[in-house]
């Protein structure tokens, strides 16, 4: 066959593959939900798996079956083999006597928001009609923090598009108006009122938005913002105004001296002039943004009982998964069911067996990785953060005998409960820094260290980058200089000429 042949020929090689079971997908998924997530998954498995049903369901049988009478019993009994084979396909849901109920929750009212706001202040002005229209158009272009998020000129583009759309609609109403004099002076007001807006129109609306509350809202920057916010509270004559209107790019990076120089001041003055703009609210829409809801429930919790910590699973509110026995029974006599019917039922019993194993190695597992953290972490629980040790998840997997991946998707987005708090199990790893005694520890301890030095210091001498290296090294810990900036920008931090007080 020459290589510019297009003939059809068949080969045959024989090579290795891998292929992952899509159980085992379904495995690392349950690893990776969150407490919450898991609760709403499995009651859908509760809902299309007839085999699935909650062990606590034991009690309640046991009682309704010594409450009611033989008669009752025969009225109430259920065709399982029919339920069985003609309520259920792949993927549905019961119907019938076992059709859950709708349930109708009270409807949340959501609180007004900065637009909201502004548009109830706006249409109680005594204004005009076009002044209103104009007022619409700035607060719909307000960012949630306050700020006006588009140029004036966009605005009055987007406000004479309106106009075009709603102008012939309005001059046909006004012509089919049959008085001539009402129709004349309608029309009149219509001229008057289409009348196309202009720069100037956008920036005296403009002015009206910024008088309103919050203060400093419809700012085009923080530092008309604050201008605005200074001027509601009658500072316009102050040093505070003068160093935002004038001195803004000093401001920001602290030369008191400079500033001080230039007005003829002392650099304590400028300071405490700063020091009132610092009171004031950098995004003052943000006070009427919807609060975010963010709801933690713990997926295990670590309690000291009698000097020694020990490890549990927050997981009572999960349903405990089991067997239906009624179903059990009707799918043991296997010779009743053929064909669809009889892969049907084998799936979904595989499936609910299955399903409880997940359940119960991945309570196993979190028990594992928990309980081998509270080993390793043992001085944080006593001593606090400092003492946090170098931790990471291959040590964790190697102790386990798991995967590295398996233990990343156990700590994923659960927390723990503990005596010190709430904590997230990330933040039990961190890399680690030597000590001159041939130790480690954590990165994550280290950084608190550094929050308490900066917090402890004379703010008249702050301490620079090396001095705080210094007082590490006295403490035994190796560190560079360019570290510790690296870490006290992560804490927030400002340099230590920027946070010298005169």
């Amino acid at each position: 066959m020459t290589p510019l042949s297009n003939r059809l020929f068949q080969s045959q090689d024989l090579r290795q593959e891998m292929k992952v079971n899509p159980r085992l997908y379904q495995a690392m998924e349950l690893l990776y939900m969150p407490l919450l997530d898991l609760q709403q998954h499995l009651k859908t498995e509760m809902a299309e798996n007839p085999f699935l049903e909650m062990a606590e369901a034991d009690v309640l049988n046991e009682v309704s079956l010594e409450e009611t009478t033989p008669e009752e019993e025969k009225e109430d009994e259920v065709d399982w083999e029919e339920v069985l084979l003609d309520d259920y396909n792949q993927g549905g849901k019961r119907r019938g006597q076992f059709e859950e109920k709708e349930m109708t929750l009270p409807t949340v009212t959501e609180a007004p928001d900065l637009h909201d706001h502004l548009l109830e202040q706006l249409h109680h002005l005594s204004i005009s009609d076009r002044e209103i229209r104009m007022g619409e158009e700035i607060i719909g272009n307000i960012d949630e923090a306050g700020f006006l998020s588009c140029e004036l000129e966009e605005i009055v583009r987007c406000a004479n598009d309106w106009l075009t759309d709603v102008r012939e609609v309005a001059r046909e109403r006004a012509e089919a108006i049959d008085d001539p004099e009402a129709r004349a002076e309608e029309q009149a007001e219509l001229e008057a009122l289409f009348q196309p807006f202009d720069l100037e129109d956008a920036e005296a609306a403009l002015e009206v938005v910024q008088a309103m509350d919050p203060p400093g809202v419809g700012a085009r920057d923080i530092r008309e913002s604050i201008l605005l916010q200074l001027r509601h509270e009658g500072e316009e004559d102050t040093v505070s105004h003068t160093l935002v209107s004038a001195h803004f790019d000093d401001f920001l990076n602290h030369r008191w001296t400079d500033i001080a120089r230039s007005l003829g001041l002392t650099p304590k003055e400028v300071q405490n002039a700063a020091d009132r703009i610092a009171q004031l609210d950098p995004k003052p829409g943000l006070r009427y943004a919807p609060p975010e809801e963010s709801y933690i429930l713990p997926d295990l919790i670590v309690e000291k009982v009698d000097g020694e910590y020990h490890v549990f699973l927050n997981d009572t509110s999960l349903p405990r998964l089991r067997i239906s026995r009624a179903y059990r029974e009707v799918a043991r006599d296997r010779n009743k069911f053929k064909g669809e019917n009889k892969e049907f039922i084998s799936r979904k019993l595989n499936s609910a067996n299955w399903m409880i194993q997940a359940i119960e190695q991945r309570r196993q597992t979190m028990l594992k990785v928990m309980n081998f953290i509270v080993d390793r972490q043992r001085d944080f629980f006593e001593k606090g953060v400092q003492h946090l040790k170098p931790l990471t998840l291959r040590e964790v997997a190697d102790y386990i005998e798991m995967h590295e991946s398996t233990v990343s998707r156990v700590t994923n987005e659960k927390f723990v409960q503990t005596p010190r708090g709430v904590y997230h199990l990330k933040f039990f790893f961190s890399s680690g820094l030597e000590t001159t005694s041939g130790e480690e520890i954590s990165a994550r301890g280290v950084r608190d260290k550094i929050r308490i030095l900066v917090e402890q210091e004379d703010s008249k001498k702050p301490l620079t980058d090396q001095k705080i290296v210094d007082l590490l090294k006295s403490e035994g810990i190796k560190i560079a200089r360019r570290t510790v900036a690296k870490y006290r920008d992560q804490l927030g931090i400002l340099p230590a000429r920027m946070r010298k007080r005169v």
